[in-house]
């Protein structure tokens, strides 16, 4: 049999083939176009690469074109984390050398030794595929966008505290048009104190309001027009330009994160696991498009529920040595998909009358804390989730928490 090693860079990329006993039968130095990706794969099919028995490719990376070429067919392309690398390259040579063919060669060898710890990329759909790109892209853009309104909220708190007593009975405050236009309208407290009632309807209807106008622009110029302390007139309006610029970029990133939201709300019901994954309680169409793109639709990844549990870093990690032993939460985890399993979590507490149940036992009984509930509540959803993806079943809460409904009861 033959394996595959690729070091990929950002121009160029070496090749190793190693058969059985770890012999390099062939290498190779290919550019990073199509004339390249042709020579890697007439390379392979020159070893033996086919239909039935492709060749598998072990690369530190599980995105890009090159992936893309060699995921095409059954081929099985495996992402070997770098810094997993670095130690097997440990095993070949102490001397700390290091070449782009020579990790090409080490990679290869991973898989000719140790091919069954590690796991192939899964055969997701290229809908799964596409609803990925889209649920990350919209949750970039909405952490984008926390950031900025962050950086923009501290900044207010040096000179403009009023803009913030102003948006603070609004939700999302700062993420809204009203608060853009106003803020625009009247960058400094000087500014600000010297709008008008029209000035402040004009501004409210510009954002897109259609009821309330009146009393929100009467409470806001009272707002404005309250007694604070004010920078000095050149530093307050030097902060005032600082501010404009923070909210240009305000206002693209919640453009950005609104766009790629309809984006979202467009692909991923049209996905066949969609209907069961909506019918968690706390899933919504983002939330449940989040999900979907960090476990996919192979289902073959996973080889049981506790695979993913581990995956969605919900379920504990045992550490013992000796007399010792400690029992701790996981650190090495999908981020992504640990930052959605929290907010869904989150919202089922209130959406699931069982896993309000299930939250309060844990706090009431076990003693948890907030956040270790609410992961054990996660631990226990995703793993019903599994279930019922693997056997085509929508949720059902009789079923789910049969024991935390009787107690409620």
């Amino acid at each position: 049999m033959i394996y595959c090693g690729i070091d990929w860079a950002e121009r160029t990329h070496d090749i190793a083939l190693v058969d059985d006993t770890g012999q390099l039968v062939a290498k190779r130095h290919i550019t990073d176009d199509a004339a390249g990706y042709k020579i890697l794969l007439d390379l392979l099919a020159e070893y033996g690469d086919s239909e039935e028995n492709p060749i598998p490719v072990a690369i530190e990376t599980c995105r890009g074109l090159l992936v893309a070429v060699l995921r095409t067919g059954k081929r099985k392309v495996y992402a070997i984390n770098p810094m997993a690398a670095a130690r097997y390259r440990d095993r070949h040579s102490v001397s700390r050398k290091k070449s782009d063919p020579g990790d090409a060669l080490v990679l290869a060898n991973i898989l000719r030794t140790d091919m069954h710890a590690h796991r192939p990329l899964p055969q997701d759909s290229d809908l799964a595929r596409a609803v990925a790109v889209l649920a990350r892209a919209q949750q970039d853009a909405t952490w984008n966008r926390q950031q900025i309104a962050n950086q923009l909220r501290s900044l207010l708190r040096e000179y403009y505290p009023a803009a913030l007593a102003a948006v603070e009975p609004w939700k999302n405050g700062l993420c809204r048009p009203e608060a853009h236009e106003i803020l625009r309208l009247a960058p400094t407290p000087t500014q600000a104190a010297r709008l008008t009632r029209t000035q402040l309807q004009a501004a409210l209807r510009r954002a897109g309001r259609k009821r309330g106008i009146a009393a929100d622009a009467e409470r806001l110029r009272d707002v404005f027009r309250a007694d604070y302390a004010h920078q000095p007139p050149l530093v307050e309006e030097a902060l005032g330009k600082q501010m404009l610029a923070l909210l240009v970029q305000l206002e693209a990133a919640s453009r950005a994160a609104d766009d790629l939201a309809e984006a979202v709300e467009q692909a991923f019901p049209q996905h066949p696991d969609a209907e069961i994954i909506l019918s968690f309680p706390g899933l919504g169409v983002q939330l449940g498009a989040r999900v979907l793109a960090e476990i996919g639709d192979d289902r073959t990844r996973f080889a049981d529920a506790r695979g993913l549990k581990a995956y969605a870093g919900s379920s504990p990690i045992t550490r013992a040595s000796g007399k010792k032993s400690s029992i701790t939460r996981r650190w090495v985890k999908n981020d992504r998909l640990n930052s959605a399993g929290y907010l869904w979590a989150f919202s089922a507490i209130t959406a699931s009358p069982g896993a309000k149940a299930h939250y309060r036992r844990r706090r009431d009984d076990h003693g948890d804390w907030h956040a270790a509930a609410q992961r054990n509540l996660f631990n226990r959803m995703i793993g019903q989730l599994y279930h019922c993806l693997q056997h085509r079943k929508l949720f059902d809460e009789q079923t789910a928490f049969p024991v935390e409904l009787a107690a409620a009861a």
